[in-house]
């Protein structure tokens, strides 16, 4: 491979995934910040707000994102043990739309693909981090269970973080257009970064735990922490928060994770909200696991993080949609497989078009 080679596909993979390296949460000096306007669920006495370091960047509660521009190098120019298996991967997820879902008021729950999840509660219905459309980086390996001019109406986006993987510009003025009441709930600093892709819709921000206040009674989301890092151009790194949701009304609870790799926020979150229903837990993009533990979560690590969230569900996500890593196509969901005496609950097979909250 020869140097213009390599400097392309570098270039391609920062603006495409963005890269961070900063010594993070060993920071000496730290500050910490919260939307005033929302409310906060305090997970401890002693809880300060969200934190950034010394240059007013977010960063991880636990552990410090650490790598750094030549580990990106390394893994994009190091051979991939499992390219050939790659190669020749010849599944795909599953696909199979259930008409009858539409119909009437129950609640569903639709994987997309990816980590993008289309889910009806109390009559209110909801999309996370939606990549419908293929841009300039991204391609799907899998189809949608439906045209996506046939996309229901939406009344809440929920964006957990700005990679262009969970936070895209095309899908976005696309469903700006479709739902012109719709509202979006997301973290701190990204609206800056969206706002000009809608068209006037309201846009509410919120620090870990706090609680969005758009909603109708009876119905809370919570933004909770998660371990990752965003950046979205290369001057803009951590300066928008990453994370993900913990929805509940009287009867369910969904947790959604976002991106995040292990830690002790899974206990955290488990021990100040409560035991999810359904845990939509990434557990794709995760090889080589020398780079990516940091940002994203192993199979084996998302079941280990399933049972300290004491979740009844395990619905997996981000993986079969999008070429992102060295694993192949249907590992993630192969080891889940392999390992389901280790969980704790129900795994539940991620078929995209079909309710996953039916008959359960």
């Amino acid at each position: 491979m020869n140097k213009k080679s390599i400097f392309i596909i570098i270039l391609l993979s920062t603006l495409a995934f963005g890269y961070y390296s900063s010594t993070g949460a060993n920071e000496v000096s730290m500050r910490y910040t919260s939307n005033p306007q929302l409310p906060t669920i305090l997970p401890s006495s002693e809880w300060l707000g969200t934190p950034l370091d010394s240059k007013g960047r977010f960063v991880n509660l636990y552990h410090p994102f650490e790598s750094s521009f030549g580990d990106l190098i390394k893994w994009q120019t190091t051979k991939n043990p499992q390219k050939e298996e790659k190669k020749s991967e010849n599944r795909r997820l599953l696909v199979e739309l259930d008409s009858i879902i539409w119909k009437g008021s129950d609640d569903y729950l639709v994987w997309l693909g990816h980590a993008t999840y289309l889910f009806r509660i109390d009559g209110t219905v909801f999309l996370t981090d939606p990549l419908l459309l293929d841009n300039t980086f991204l391609k799907r390996d899998s189809d949608l269970p439906f045209p996506v001019h046939h996309m229901p109406r939406v009344d809440f986006l929920l964006l957990s973080h700005n990679h262009r993987d969970h936070c895209d510009e095309k899908t976005l003025r696309f469903l700006a257009e479709k739902n012109p009441n719709m509202k979006v709930l997301t973290g701190l600093g990204l609206q800056t970064i969206i706002e000009s892709w809608l068209k006037g819709h309201t846009v509410q921000e919120a620090g870990w735990y706090q609680q969005y206040t758009l909603l109708d009674s009876g119905l809370s989301i919570t933004y909770v922490p998660s371990r990752h890092w965003s950046r979205r151009w290369l001057w803009d790194d951590n300066q928008s928060l990453w994370g993900g949701f913990f929805i509940q009304n009287g009867e369910k609870s969904i947790y959604f994770m976002g991106d995040s790799g292990a830690g002790a926020h899974f206990a955290d979150i488990q021990r100040h909200l409560g035991s999810p229903d359904y845990c939509l837990m990434g557990v794709g993009a995760f090889k080589p696991e020398w780079f990516m533990h940091q940002a994203h979560i192993s199979p084996s690590d998302a079941i280990s993080a399933f049972n300290t969230l004491q979740g009844k569900f395990f619905i997996p996500m981000h993986f079969g949609t999008f070429d992102l890593s060295d694993e192949p196509r249907m590992e993630p969901w192969d080891i889940l497989v392999q390992n389901q005496s280790r969980i704790d609950g129900a795994l539940v097979e991620p078929i995209i078009g079909r309710n996953l909250m039916a008959d359960r």
